[in-house]
């Protein structure tokens, strides 16, 4: 609890004071966290601007308010309401808070302009520094087991549970949210005893919901590279770039370590990400004891690198926030940043809708030849 207030202080001063002024010939502007997000819904990019506000600031915000409100109620020995309820939420909170995703993006965007321009940070972005640091901190001290123990009892394995056998032919499964071994409905449907949470055995239609997102990812992600993201205006003169005519444009300042992050953050991160789904999906019904815990790590990498190419729309919302001398010097979005950004949200929801379960489900052995001609069987629904 005292990290999670310590966090909400820091949080509070980040949205106070000035974030990041800049002059270049006698012009100067200041910004403040906020105009981050507000700037961009002046140049009609409403969607991104409400994922960089939510990401950064309201998301962390209401998962610290959960963790002070659960803590309160457990060092009294006696929860507060809807405890459970917002027990339940902070693990489907956390994969959205990108507030380390944003310092990146914040250094990242001051060395692109520390050449054009003279920078100078302000208190509000060493307090959102501590406050991302913090919230970390706050997120790897929250005990999940010892938090759903103090709240609702260690509750025994449902009766005659066989260890050493899988949980699905015994009709059982785990709560993906408070980890309790369930068991489930004839139908393989049910509610975690412990925190209501909603429980299949394996996730309904899991393979043609990932399918259906890594479409339309992939869709969105030629626009994002096609178009420009953002384009800058200096002495009168436009220059639109791309994702790769950004990581171009810092090789050529010698920013090489840079280039390389946003290289890696907005190309190879995506296009792995892809590469990797849609390999588990299709290899994922040949699975095997032998390589089920490779694919398991793979995917496991593929959630958790998802985030981290918000760092390129989190640039350009801090540039177009910051760079707004006229004619002189301004940066504008441009369309790509809403399909870059599509692409990002839509790559995590494929990695959220894919049942890694599936991947060490034992494949059926297969069938005779002259069996396979005579008979006619209904083929199971994937999870």
């Amino acid at each position: 609890m005292a990290l999670a207030i310590a966090s909400l202080v820091a949080m509070l001063l980040a949205v106070s004071f000035p974030f990041i002024s800049f002059t270049v010939s006698g012009v100067s502007n200041r910004i403040e966290l906020t105009q981050t997000a507000s700037t961009l819904i002046g140049f009609h990019q409403p969607l991104v601007a409400i994922a960089v506000i939510m990401t950064i600031v309201v998301l962390p915000a209401v998962y610290l308010i959960g963790v002070v409100w659960l803590q309160f109620g457990l060092l009294r020995n006696h929860p507060l309401p809807y405890s459970r309820d917002i027990a339940r939420s902070l693990s489907h909170l956390t994969p959205w808070m990108m507030a380390d995703v944003f310092i990146i993006g914040a250094l990242v965007s001051l060395i692109k302009i520390a050449g054009l321009a003279e920078v100078d940070v302000g208190i509000s972005f060493w307090a959102f520094c501590a406050f991302a640091l913090l919230l970390l901190m706050t997120n790897q001290s929250l005990d999940a087991d010892w938090m759903w123990f103090s709240l609702e009892g260690e509750t025994l394995a449902p009766e005659g549970t066989q260890t050493g056998r899988p949980a699905a032919g015994q009709g059982l499964t785990g709560c993906p949210t408070c980890g309790l071994v369930n068991r489930l409905s004839p139908q393989g449907t049910g509610r975690c005893i412990r925190c209501h949470e909603k429980l299949h055995q394996r996730l309904p239609h899991s393979l043609q919901r990932t399918w259906a997102l890594l479409g339309a990812s992939t869709i969105m992600y030629i626009p994002a590279n096609v178009y420009p993201i953002m384009t800058t205006t200096s002495f009168g003169s436009s220059s639109p770039s791309t994702i790769i005519g950004g990581v171009i444009q810092l090789i050529q300042m010698d920013s090489w370590p840079i280039a390389g992050v946003i290289f890696i953050a907005s190309v190879i991160v995506p296009v792995g990400k892809l590469v990797a789904l849609t390999w588990l999906c299709l290899v994922v019904r040949r699975s095997n004891e032998l390589n089920a815990q490779s694919r398991t790590r793979l995917y496991r990498l593929t959630e958790f690198i998802g985030r981290w190419s918000m760092v390129d729309v989190f640039v350009v919302a801090i540039l177009v926030a910051l760079i707004r001398a006229g004619s002189l010097m301004s940066i504008t979005p441009g369309p790509a940043a809403l399909a870059f950004g599509a692409v990002v949200v839509l790559t995590m929801l494929a990695a959220m809708s894919f049942d890694p379960r599936l991947i060490w489900d034992t494949p059926p052995p297969p069938r005779p030849p002259f069996l396979r001609r005579k008979t006619a069987t209904k083929e199971p629904v994937d999870g």
